[in-house]
Formats: C-alpha cells, sequence, structure tokens
C-alpha cells in the first residue's frame, strides 16, 4: 500500500480554491506561535483563517497562557503582511479533559499510544467548533515538525472531521522547507520556543533526538 503524499493533495486542493477565488472559512488549530507562523504565512493566501488555540495537554497553567498569549501576539504582529485578517479563539484551559483522554497510557513513551489519544482529543474540540460556527474546512499546525507522523494526524484529523461534517484540510506542513521557515518566522517576530513538547509526561520523561525547543 502506497503512503499518501498530503502535500500533492493539498497543492491540488489550494489550486482549486484559488481559481474558484471564493477564500472559504478555515478553523487552524494551533498547538503553538512557532509552529502557527509558516502555515498561516502559507495558507492565508488562500484561507479566511481563524487560529483556535487548545492545548489541555499543556502544563503548567502558565506554560499555557504564556503560549496562548504569544500566539496572539504573533497574529497582530503578522497581520499587516498577510493577505487578510486572521481571527483568534483561545480554548479554554481543562487539563482534567486530557487526563482523562488518556488515562491508561501513562507509561506509553513519547510519540506513542498517549499522543494519539492526545491528538485525536484536539481534532476532535476543532472539528466540533468548525461544525457549530459553520467553518468550510479545518486543519492543525502539528505536522509541520519533523517529529510528528503526517499520516497519523491526517487520519486522525478525517475521522474527527467525519463526525462533525466538516472537511479536514489534510497537510504535511514541514514539506517544501515549511518546518525551516517556521524557524526563520520566529526569529524574525522574536517568538517564545518552549524546551519541550506540553504535557508533564514529555517534560518529566527523555526527550527524543532533535526534541529540544519542539512544539506539542
Amino acid at each position: 500500500m502506497n503512503q499518501r503524499n498530503y502535500q500533492k493533495e493539498l497543492d491540488r486542493l489550494l489550486t482549486q480554491i484559488g481559481e474558484e477565488g471564493a477564500f472559504p472559512r478555515l478553523l487552524l488549530h494551533s498547538c503553538c506561535a512557532p509552529c502557527s507562523s509558516y502555515v498561516l504565512e502559507y495558507l492565508s493566501r488562500y484561507f479566511r483563517i481563524t487560529v483556535f488555540y487548545y492545548n489541555p495537554n499543556i502544563a503548567p497553567e502558565s506554560e499555557y497562557v504564556a503560549r496562548a498569549v504569544e500566539q496572539e501576539r504573533l497574529i497582530k504582529t503578522m497581520s499587516a503582511g498577510l493577505p487578510r485578517p486572521v481571527s483568534f479563539i483561545c480554548g479554554e484551559y481543562r487539563p482534567e479533559v486530557y487526563y482523562e483522554a488518556v488515562r491508561g497510557y501513562e507509561g506509553e513513551p513519547e510519540g506513542g499510544a498517549r499522543c494519539t489519544e492526545c491528538f485525536r482529543l484536539r481534532l476532535m474540540e476543532t472539528a466540533r467548533i468548525a461544525g457549530e460556527r459553520g467553518f468550510e474546512y479545518f486543519t492543525t499546525t502539528l505536522s509541520i515538525s519533523p517529529l510528528k507522523d503526517a499520516d497519523r494526524l491526517n487520519r486522525l484529523g478525517e475521522e474527527a472531521g467525519a463526525c462533525y461534517g466538516v472537511p479536514f484540510l489534510n497537510s504535511d506542513f514541514k514539506k517544501k522547507n515549511g518546518y525551516k521557515r517556521s524557524i526563520e518566522l520566529s526569529r524574525e517576530h522574536g517568538l517564545y520556543r518552549q524546551n519541550y513538547c506540553g504535557c508533564v509526561f514529555s517534560r518529566k520523561g527523555p526527550q527524543r533526538p532533535g526534541q529540544e525547543n519542539e512544539a506539542v
């Protein structure tokens, strides 16, 4: 079975959207400002974007707030250079929802089944909000990380979209030097780059090579 090329799928859809000139509404789940920087630059040419910061996995609460504030700051500083305005929704911080979602997976290694449940939780909530508020697409910035499995993220995104009747925008944002560009934009805007994934398990456990300064 051949692995899907999510970047090519996205390219085809963006070409179609560009030809139609409709600029559909996109709800973009964001894990942090650095990861969203390139995605905003890339997709704002085709969509009217609302960034949804929803990450109940992050601990402690002060870290959650710091990343949310930085996300909103980035949107304001980038707005002048983007084709159209970007809106922002800050999700409620409810870590108990995350701990319930990963119950029984606490001992899993980073990148394993616990992360799958964490991704599922955040994508399901994004799809729910997208459906309630009439967005035409939703997606996540998570695939920009070299440590995140785009196939798993897109599969979970499609499942969430099917539950709430909103198409998931398949992507692999690390392609086309997306991750490299996100680092450049982070430096340009002086963004805070966290030194652990976000959850208590990633902070306590051993990091994989290259995980330093990675986003959730």
